[in-house]
């Protein structure tokens, strides 16, 4: 066999290998918001009821100290463009677009009375890196005017924060879905996830929006894979030399 070759199977054998030892369990419950109960697609229950709130299963949404759920929505492709919705973002002006899944979605107005969305992720294994991927989007709600600048997500791991890519758009804009990937670090077995809407607006709503949350642990090759690379590396090493001596 040569040297290629060999390099090749030992490249595919760890690659695969590398994904079967990090096929753990789903760490954040609900990520794409598909599973709510009451109101349905209307503005989210904070610690108290609010009429017609939606509770958002897996996910506690906090603003200040009222009880208050914060101006956070759950909406979908299909009632976020129309009176069903309480945002009714524009949607033949500004080429709107539902989630990138076509399920629902969470949305927050970062300049009126934004709540924290937040769920406790337990299961983790201390010094351990995790990666968090969200896709996220900027959007305006109808019956305003003006440009929105630098609206961002700001997100907390533990102790811990990042900040998103900020999103700007003109006056009845949308900026199109977004993916986003942070690494964290945990620091204890349980760490509390939280999304908060920042940003500037002159006069203008702007509403992030936010999906398919999900946090794994970093990829990193288990020690049996590590010997098998070494002893790949030992054998191709052992033919070089064989192949030197032959030549001469």
């Amino acid at each position: 066999m040569r040297i290629k070759s060999v390099l090749l199977v030992l490249s595919a054998f760890i690659t695969f290998s590398t994904g079967l030892a990090h096929a753990g369990p789903i760490l954040v419950q609900n990520g794409n918001f598909e599973l709510s109960s009451n109101g349905g697609n209307k503005k989210i229950n904070g610690t108290t009821a609010e009429t017609n709130g939606t509770t958002l299963t897996g996910w506690t949404s906090t603003q200040g100290t009222n009880g208050s759920g914060g101006y956070n929505f759950l909406l979908n492709g299909a009632t976020a463009t129309t009176d069903q919705s309480a945002l009714r973002l524009e949607g033949t002006k500004n080429g709107f677009t539902g989630s990138p899944t076509g399920g629902n979605f969470f949305a927050s107005d970062s300049q009126w009375y934004p709540g924290t969305l937040s769920q406790l992720i337990g299961g983790l294994t201390v010094g351990t890196s995790y990666l968090l991927t969200f896709d996220f989007a900027l959007a305006q709600q109808a019956g305003f005017s003006g440009a929105n600048y630098d609206n961002y997500w700001q997100v907390g791991f533990g102790t811990t924060t990042q900040n998103s890519t900020k999103l700007s758009i003109p006056d009845d804009g949308f900026s199109g879905w977004k993916s986003a990937t942070m690494a964290f670090t945990a620091t204890s077995a349980s760490e509390m996830l939280s999304f908060l809407a920042r940003g500037t607006a002159p006069g203008a709503p702007p509403f992030m929006l936010l999906d398919n949350v999900s946090l794994n642990a970093a990829q990193v090759p288990e020690p049996a894979t590590w010997t098998m690379l070494l002893g790949g590396l030992a054998l191709i090493g052992f033919m070089a030399r064989r192949r030197r001596n032959v030549q001469r």
